[in-house]
């Protein structure tokens, strides 16, 4: 825990740039690859032990903030579920509205559903009715971005309020996977990843 401190406290050195990902390379200290998860080509990229270091996660949610925090936005939107740790700390440092993009059958009151494929199977998204409003200037933010189907069918549903997506952000993303080019939006990743699959 000691040297996962140092390595965040070093961090807060790190300048960002303006381009689609931030290359912030000490977040690579605390990813762990996991191969065959969840199948046996995949190398699974884990994250949690950043989420264990206090002053590493401050340091990617001020990150997201310094890229954000003059930007017009009215909304933040997680993705269940990963994107909610992410949004949410976002949300309450730049003061604004959360929305939560919902897994099936997780919301009780009426909502708005998109059904999507995505890199190991199908699923769908859901948001509820009356938190989105036409015009909505909405930020979507996940944990990572692969193939880009979670993100891209976010987009597509919360375009159906009315509402704007001004970009995707997120914490890894694959860029072997090229999810950037399937989901209709500007992305910006705080790291960019090569290796995914297994060889």
């Amino acid at each position: 825990m000691l040297k996962q401190t140092l390595i965040g406290l070093a961090a807060w050195t790190h300048l960002f740039g303006a381009s689609g990902t931030a290359e912030c390379t000490w977040i690579k200290n605390y990813i762990v690859p996991v191969p065959h998860f969840p199948r046996d080509d995949i190398i699974f990229q884990c994250y949690t032990d950043i989420l264990l270091d206090p002053v590493a996660f401050q340091r990617i949610i001020q990150a997201f903030a310094e890229r954000y925090r003059d930007q017009e936005i009215d909304v933040i939107a997680g993705l269940d579920a990963r994107g909610f740790i992410f949004g949410g700390a976002l949300a309450y440092e730049l003061k604004k509205p959360f929305v939560m993009v919902r897994k099936p059958d997780k919301l009780p009151r009426k909502s708005e559903r998109i059904d999507y494929e995505l890199q190991y199977g199908k699923n769908s998204f859901e948001i509820e009715v009356g938190l989105l409003k036409e015009g909505d200037r909405v930020l979507i933010i996940d944990d990572v971005l692969a193939t880009g189907g979670s993100a891209r069918a976010a987009s597509d549903l919360i375009k159906r309020f009315g509402a704007e997506v001004i970009e995707i952000a997120c914490l890894l993303e694959l860029k072997a996977l090229n999810g950037r080019a399937a989901v209709g939006a500007p992305v910006y990743s705080l790291l960019a990843l090569e290796a995914q699959v297994m060889q």
